[in-house]
């Protein structure tokens, strides 16, 4: 069977657990494209040209040692680079049309990598909630965090990702939007989870 579940969103929206929960409920193969990117800035603020980096990347590049506020700012500045998105796209293509399902979460899912999904979310909240989630995840590696500061990235990053002229992050005219601003993320994760049965009913 080819499915797709697309889910867009900004930064600590919850997407990614949404995607990893829905991708491990049906059997589905999971990919956080946002790695993709992570890694990519990650060899940037090594010293390599974004475009060959993104063009050289190994499943060995790809880990949860990219989940740093260094390399997140880095992946959306290369983010932006219209050579990098074009480099990266075709693999994400092509997981997301694999037999067997596919869940993809990132910024651009369901508007340009899979706009053929039989299923689209988009998965938010506000920026000070997302703020308030990505300073608990990362104070505690970085106890030079101030909660202010983490605001204030999350506000840039949202910038340069719905501001950008390539792909930019907007919910999908056809997505179903969940805001996670005040739902707890098992509450999210059964609201996918019921959108997806639906779609899936419908097919069968």
């Amino acid at each position: 069977m080819i499915f797709t579940i697309a889910i867009d969103g900004p930064a600590a929206a919850g997407k990614g657990t949404v995607a990893r929960a829905l991708a491990a409920h049906y059997g589905f193969t999971h990919l956080d494209t946002g790695l993709l990117y992570r890694a990519v800035g990650a060899k940037v603020l090594a010293g390599a040209d974004p475009v060959q980096a993104a063009r050289d990347l190994t499943p060995d590049d790809l880990g949860d040692h990219l989940r740093t506020a260094d390399i997140a700012a880095a992946a959306s500045r290369v983010a932006v680079d219209p050579a990098v998105r074009a480099a990266l796209a075709d693999v994400q293509r092509r997981i997301a049309r694999c037999d067997g399902g596919a869940v993809l979460d990132g910024r651009d899912i369901c508007t340009v990598i899979a706009p053929e999904a039989e299923a689209k979310l988009y998965v938010t909240a506000s920026p000070e909630v997302r703020a308030d989630r990505r300073f608990a995840e990362l104070s505690a590696r970085d106890p030079n965090l101030t909660r202010q500061g983490v605001l204030e990235d999350v506000l840039a990053r949202d910038a340069r990702d719905m501001g950008r002229a390539e792909a930019p992050l907007v919910a999908a005219a056809d997505a179903t939007v969940i805001d996670t601003s005040d739902m707890a993320i098992d509450d999210a994760v059964r609201a996918a989870i019921a959108h997806v049965d639906v779609i899936l009913a419908e097919r069968a």
